[in-house]
């Protein structure tokens, strides 16, 4: 039986799969779930993932939640270069490293930047505090410091030379913010540079594809009455 992927590549978690998959030619039948519609709820998809999140992998009998786990899974069983996931014990460290950090750092205020300053005005029509608004970008601009100088240092990637998966969930996650509008690289020639590179390391064609549905976020019609109930306690909680 071949991989099925269960994803959406609204989420920056699906796109970080997503581009490590089909860089490395791994195989696999994509099964979109679309997560404004709230097909992660059905029953069906529960039966794969029953956290009810995407992106979800069924390797025939055997099924795996979060991103991480799946991405580390895909670099064993394909046994995808090294540098993506190095044997090496310091330099496969410094990728945990940034894994374990981002979940609750980076990707939490690129997230909350972007639904904050575009989807819950265009999508959703509700309006966000502005001085809620100014808290997630200054905390997000703390994060991108400490993208900077923790992990990026004067390094060509965030674990060392070549390309990892830190560097794939990390430029994911930007997208974010930069789907928004929100002016990431502006300021900052040295991430600017890296990203530069992450992207020519990935190929332009394979990222533009997998951020193509992000970066039209801004155009979605306003949603619908059902849908705007279904995300009230994603509302609620990014507005906390």
């Amino acid at each position: 039986m071949s991989l099925e992927l269960y994803l959406d590549l609204l989420s920056q978690p699906c796109r970080a799969v997503y581009i490590f998959a089909k860089k490395n030619g791994i195989p696999f039948e994509l099964r979109t779930v679309d997560l404004l519609k709230g097909q992660q709820h059905s029953n069906a998809f529960a039966q794969v993932n029953p956290l009810k999140k995407v992106p979800a992998l069924k390797d025939g009998d055997f099924t795996l939640a979060e991103s991480v786990a799946i991405l580390l899974y895909l670099s064993r069983k394909y046994k995808a270069p090294d540098h993506w996931y190095p044997q090496d014990l310091q330099a496969c460290a410094r990728v945990d490293e940034y894994l374990a950090w981002q979940h609750t750092a980076l990707r939490s205020s690129c997230t909350r930047a972007m639904w904050q300053k575009m989807l819950f005005p265009v999508f959703l029509g509700e309006q966000v505090p502005p001085e809620m608004l100014a808290s997630t970008l200054a905390e997000l601009d703390g994060c991108l410091q400490l993208l900077e100088d923790k992990f990026l240092k004067d390094q060509d990637f965030l674990a060392g030379p070549h390309i990892s998966v830190a560097d794939l969930v990390a430029i994911t996650e930007l997208m974010h913010p930069i789907s928004a509008g929100c002016q990431v690289f502006k300021s900052r020639p040295k991430l600017a540079a890296w990203h530069k590179r992450v992207e020519a390391a990935v190929g332009e064609d394979l990222f533009q594809e997998a951020h193509a549905a992000v970066m039209k976020a801004k155009d979605m019609p306003p949603a619908d009455t059902a849908t705007k109930e279904r995300l009230k306690p994603l509302m609620q909680f990014l507005l906390k």
